[in-house]
């Protein structure tokens, strides 16, 4: 199961002598997981017939993705093991919180895998339910929201920012704990490939630390997302910012993703940005540091290092 476990109603009123109630997170099988379940080397310098071999399994990972039951099947059994996935896990968020719209969340849920990556204001959901004629309430969109982030199933990104007030104007994003969940689940109108990374960069990202958030520079471009990493005792936290665009063959687009980036390294004195694609590996040397440009795999192997 993903995410953290919910206990259930009987683990939660149980009495003082059963002891405490631990809960923790649990993940689809990572990149290097799924690597390593191969038996595909990943370690050390690779030569160039490593790194095809390593495109070549990420390719079959993007496909599939880490639901350990799901890896060997074809791709029709895929599809339904994750839908089943996923109605096991929603199926359990309403039964664990009692919840008397269970429609209505599950309108909810599809509505925010359909748009994985992009933006939601709380009203603007409010609204949507009501539209296909559910009787929510904002405050109980808010609720529910805050169960699937519970139950490891979706995730919500803020603006990066101190003030409460401007955290509360801005909108949010959505993300799932799985990018081929997406594709089984959504209707595929507003999926793409680049929001698909992006979900995937965030899933390696929260794999690390909780504390994501987007940026908006002052010129009102956006940074996708900023990850307080945690480091050593006494150190203060290591800030990465990504920008996640699958090609940057097109001039205007490469231009306009180093500029949102390199706005935001200034902004928030930070050296080093990186933009995650589809395949690109170079350096860019801005005014204020260096944005190194990676493809996805190697992206994901830095991200779990060896211990």
């Amino acid at each position: 199961m993903t995410g953290s476990l919910l206990p259930s109603p009987e683990e939660e009123t149980a009495s003082p002598l059963t002891g405490r109630i631990v809960s923790w997170e649990i993940f689809p099988l990572s990149f290097r997981e799924f690597l390593d379940g191969k038996g595909i080397e990943s370690d050390g310098p690779l030569s160039t017939k490593q790194r095809l071999t390593l495109q070549k399994a990420f390719e079959e990972y993007w496909q599939v993705g880490g639901f350990p039951g799901v890896i060997r099947l074809d791709q029709q059994q895929s599809i339904e093991a994750h839908q089943a996935n996923w109605n096991t896990i929603l199926a359990s968020i309403i039964g664990h919180h009692n919840i008397s719209h269970p429609r209505a969340v599950i309108d909810l849920a599809h509505w925010l895998v359909d748009n994985t990556g992009s933006f939601y204001a709380v009203s603007h959901l409010t609204d949507y339910l009501k539209s296909l004629g559910h009787r929510v309430r904002k405050s109980s969109v808010v609720d529910w929201l805050v169960a699937f982030e519970d139950a490891g199933l979706l995730f919500s990104v803020n603006i990066l920012s101190s003030s409460p007030t401007r955290i509360s104007v801005n909108p949010r994003k959505a993300y799932c704990i799985e990018h081929a969940l997406v594709t089984s689940i959504s209707s595929d109108i507003l999926t793409n490939r680049d929001s698909l990374l992006e979900n995937l960069v965030f899933t390696a990202l929260r794999r690390m630390t909780p504390e994501i958030f987007y940026h908006k520079t002052k010129m009102g471009r956006e940074v996708d997302l900023v990850a307080l990493l945690p480091t050593s005792p006494g150190q203060e936290r290591a800030v990465m910012l990504v920008q996640v665009c699958a090609s940057l063959a097109d001039p205007r687009v490469k231009q306009s993703e180093v500029r949102s980036l390199s706005e935001a390294m200034v902004e928030l004195a930070v050296a080093k940005g990186t933009i995650v694609t589809w395949r690109t590996n170079e350096t860019i040397h801005v005014g204020f540091g260096t944005i190194r440009v990676v493809p996805i795999w190697q992206f994901l192997l830095e991200m779990e290092p060896r211990t």
